[in-house]
This record gives structure tokens, sequence and C-alpha cells, in this order.
């Protein structure tokens, strides 16, 4: 539908440019209603007036402006075609409507009726733009059709200095070009009008009406069985034949798919040159006048019968489509190659603007370097004795600071002797810290035994006060129990007893415990004394390590070892003394 659809908006378009434009430049709204009317009249579409005076409004967006009516047409009209029209009366009525305007005034070697079918075949064989044009091309193909249908040579030369005539001005001719062309008679010199009007009509029949094939022969009846003389056409698809070849009184159709196929017969019945060509339905038996005709309808039968089964079009419109797909390919390969060769102009134009920029570059260079020497040689001089006497004020000043540096080494020897002492006393203090740690250590863990003791001691003496309730309780008791109950307490006194003794184990226990806290805290008191002594020393350096100090409850600082052993007055205090210290060394 996409190639039908192409075909129709190309008889279309000479139509509608022929219409006459008003003063605005517009095509008026009748002369489309007009147009869209007989449009939808030869394409058997249904005509909706009201719908058609609904979108031909007066409006400047609209169908009646030349931008707005292809839409239209293509919505409305074209895309409810369904191909059950008559193509040569479609064709008619565009012609009809541009022949008029677009048709010379001279006087042609072709009739009317001629030129009609010259203009349908320019439709057909123009490329696929507008406005159209037939190239030099297709020009020739059809040229070359022409000739060989009238029996006449080709003339190559006469064509390739027109080509070339053609080429210098334009692209291609236009329908009424082509037709100007054809009705001169300049490539069918020696011909009358009748050789030429029959040589259109054919290749009309060819291309425009897929005729592939037409001819009278004889064919045989199926109820009858008698012979008569019918005139055959070839079509794609079917095979009509008529009474005469002016096609008006048609006898019959045999339809071809690709199951049929086409046999020689032998001859019988007093007929020569037979052939038969079977369909699913029926079989036809066909008489041709001689054997070559025969041999040719055998030919081109089996030939339809094969693009049929294949799917392809016919060899014209194959043919066609190979044509344009070549000049297509042609025309890229043309504009790459012309790309190229711009691009390449274009670099070469870039590589001669460059290096007669770098030749520019160069003279310049040179004149600077000239100019540069000639100052080079002026300040070497003035260089020279500016330079003895940096070298000498730099001598000066690297004896400066060889000294300096000699200086700084000896302080950095000191330094670093400090350092080294200061790392001595910092081991030294770190092991002092630890024995007062350790110290700490077993005075918590005294205090948690003596405080389990204590409790165990409490606990004690709450069971012997109960038991003493108790045996209380139970003097108090009858006589009658007495004896029992004075069992019972000789029990209790002996379990009291064992817990006395464990009483005064346990006393004896927290008497050691507190031995032992006493060692502890001479133990403590000790390290106190030695972490005092280091402290003082460590004053004495700068500073640089905050001792600690057992027993103090207020809020401790923090140092890089844990809390520290000296509150923040003492810190402050400390670092006064430093600073003075510090002051009076510098």
């Amino acid at each position: 539908m996409v190639g039908l659809k192409e075909e129709l908006l190309k008889a279309i378009w000479h139509a509608f440019t022929a219409l006459d434009l008003d003063r605005s430049g517009k095509v008026s709204k009748s002369q489309l209603k007009v147009l869209s009317h007989n449009l939808c009249t030869v394409l058997n579409v249904p005509h909706d007036p009201v719908a058609l005076e609904e979108h031909f409004r007066d409006d400047d967006e609209g169908p009646v402006s030349n931008q707005g009516y292809m839409p239209y047409l293509n919505k409305f009209i074209l895309e409810k075609v369904q191909g059950n029209f008559d193509k040569v009366e479609f064709n008619r009525m565009c012609w009809t409507l541009c022949a008029k305007k677009n048709l010379s005034k001279s006087p042609l070697l072709i009739s009317d009726e001629d030129a009609f079918k010259v203009w349908v075949i320019f439709n057909f064989l123009s490329e696929d733009k507008y406005p159209l044009i037939i190239v030099p091309e297709e020009i020739e193909y059809l040229l070359k059709k022409l000739t060989e249908a009238m029996g006449a040579g080709w003339q190559q030369e006469q064509f390739d200095l027109y080509k070339i005539a053609l080429n210098t001005s334009r692209e291609g001719l236009s329908a009424w070009e082509l037709i100007d062309l054809i009705g001169s008679g300049q490539f069918s010199k020696g011909m009358d009008r009748q050789t030429v009007s029959m040589a259109i009509n054919e290749v009309f029949n060819e291309l425009i009406l897929d005729v592939l094939k037409q001819g009278y022969m004889l064919k045989k009846g199926h109820k009858r069985k008698n012979w008569t003389e019918r005139w055959f056409v070839l079509k794609p698809n079917i095979i009509s034949y008529y009474v005469s070849e002016d096609l008006k009184d048609k006898k019959g159709d045999i339809i071809l798919d690709g199951n049929c196929c086409v046999e020689p017969l032998p001859d019988k019945d007093g007929k020569k040159c037979l052939f038969l060509i079977k369909c699913l339905d029926k079989s036809f038996e066909i008489s041709a006048s001689d054997k070559k005709k025969k041999q040719e309808w055998i030919q081109a039968i089996q030939t339809t019968v094969s693009l049929l089964r294949a799917g392809s079009p016919p060899p014209h419109k194959e043919a066609r489509q190979k044509r344009k797909e070549l000049r297509q390919k042609l025309l890229a390969e043309q504009e790459e190659l012309e790309r190229q060769m711009k691009e390449l102009q274009t670099a070469n134009e870039n590589k001669q603007k460059e290096l007669e920029t770098v030749r520019k570059q160069l003279e310049a260079a040179a004149a600077r370097a000239a100019e540069e020497e000639k100052k080079r040689l002026q300040t070497q001089v003035e260089l020279q004795d500016r330079f003895s006497l940096e070298l000498e004020r730099e001598k000066m000043v690297r004896q400066k600071m060889e000294e300096q540096v000699a200086q700084k080494s000896s302080e950095l020897e000191q330094y670093l002797q400090r350092v080294r002492e200061l790392e001595e006393m910092y081991k030294q203090l770190q092991e002092a810290l630890e024995v007062e740690k350790q110290a700490r250590q077993d005075e918590e863990t005294v205090r948690k035994l003596q405080a389990r003791l204590l409790e165990e001691e409490s606990a004690k003496r709450a069971e012997l006060e109960k038991w003493h309730l108790q045996q209380q309780q139970t003097i108090q008791m009858t006589e009658a129990e007495k004896q029992e109950l004075e069992n019972q307490r000789m029990i209790k006194e002996q379990a009291l007893q064992v817990a006395m003794q464990q009483l005064e184990q346990l006393e004896l226990e927290r008497k050691e415990a507190l031995e032992q806290y006493e060692e502890v805290k001479k133990k403590l008191e000790t390290a106190a004394n030695n972490t005092r002594s280091w402290k003082d020393k460590v004053a004495h350096h700068e500073g640089l390590i905050r001792l600690i100090e057992p027993g103090s409850k207020n809020p401790h600082l923090i140092t890089n070892w844990g809390p520290a052993a000296f509150t923040e007055a003492e810190l402050e205090q400390r670092q006064k003394s430093w600073k003075g210290k510090k002051a009076s060394s510098e």
C-alpha cells in the first residue's frame, strides 16, 4: 500500500499544482472541494460532505492552505483507498486537471492520448521527491524501450550528447519536458505517428497496466470443445482473454497462482503449437500461431508463476527498484567521495596555512634570535662583573652559614643528650609507677579480704543471736519437754562451741589480714616516697611528665598514661616554675 500511495500522490501532485491561486496566494476552497470530490469518486472512497465541509473551514492552518491539504488528503482519502479502482480513470482525471495548463502549445508528433500515457509513465519512473523529475538514467531506459518497441536501432552517441547537455543545466526533466522530448521526434526520426503511438501504447501496457505479454491465440472451449480466436493479455497474476485487441468485450480470466503450471501438448484435431495451462479448478488448451509464439508464451507464463511462488514483483517494477537503489548507492558514494574531497581540500588548505604560519614564525624567530644575540653580547660583560661581586658576597655568606651550622650542631647535640636523659628518667619513673600500681592492687585485695571476713563474722554473730533466742524460748516450754529440750540445748551448745571456735578462727584470719594490710600500707608509703622523689626530678627537667599521687579525692587530670597524681593548681604552679627556668636558661 505504501507504493500505491506514492504513485497516487504523484498524479494528485500534478493536479494540485495546476489549481489556480487567489490573491492571497492560496488555492480557493471551492477548487479543493471539487478536487477532493473527484478523487473520492474515482478512488471509490465514501464521500462525506459534512466531514469535508468541517475540514475545509476558513483558516490559515487548515486544509485550505497549501501546507494543510496534504495531511487532509492522507487522512480522509488515501488511507481509505482499498485498491478496487480503475488506475487509468484515476490518472485520466488528474491529467484532465493539469494538462490544459501545462501541455505545450507547439505541435507534437504524438496525440493527446499518447501524451497522457507518457505522463503516466513519467509518474511511474520519476523520483520520489518533489517537484517531480525524471533523471537521465530513467529517460535513457524509457527511450530504449520505445526504440525497441518501434523496431529501430538505439542511438547511444546521440543520447550521450543530449545527456551531457542536460546534466550541465539541471538534474532531470519534468513531465511536460519529457512529453516535448518524445513528441519532438528527436529520438524517433524516420518513424511515422502510428508507429510511435503503438510503441508508447506497448510500453504503457507493460509499465503501467502490468501487461507482460499479449497477442491473438486460439482457445478450446470447455463446453462446445470448439476453437475460437481470442486476444490474450498476460498480467502478473491473471491471463484475460477478449474478443479483440480493443479490450471492450472480455470473455474470461485465467487466475494464476503458485500452483499453476504450463506444459506443451502434441498436435491434435488439426491444431498445431498447442500448450496446456493447468490451474487448481480448470485446465486451458491454447494454440499459438507458430512455434516461436508458443515458446514465448510458455516461457512468459512460467516466469509469471515463478514470480508468484517467490512473492516477487513484476520484472519491470523490480528492475525500476533496482535502478533506484543503484542510483541511491551511487549518489551516496558520490556524496561520500565529495565529502572526502572537501575534507582533503580543507586539510590541504589548513596545512598550507600552517606552513605559512610556521614560515612566518621561523622568520620572526630568526630576527628575534639575532636581536637577542646582540643583547646577550652587550650584557655578558655586565653579568660577569655582577657575578664576580655576587660570588664574593656568596663566599662571605657561606662562611657565616657554616659557623651557624656548627653552632646549631653543638646545640643539637646538647638537646639530644637532654632528651636521652629524660627518656632514661621516664623509664625509671615508669617502673616506679608500676610498683605503686601493684601496691595499690595489693591494698585493694587486702581490703576486699577484710570486708569478706567482717561480713562472715557478722553472719556468725547473727546466727548466735538467733540460737540464743531459740534457747530462751525453749526454757519457757513445759516441764514435759524440758528433758527433750535439755538434750537439744546440749546439741545446740555443742554447735555454739563449734561456731565460737569458727569465730575465733575468723578473728585470727582478720588479724592476719590486718597485718598483711599494714605490710601493704608500708609498701605503698615506700612507693609513694619513691614517686615523690622522682616527681621532683621530673619537675626539675622541664615538667614533661605529670606524677600520680595516691589518696587525692579531687577531680583528676588525664595524662598520656592515665589519671594524673596532682591537681590543676599544682600543675599551674609547676608550669610557672618551668617557664621561669626556661627563660633563665635562654
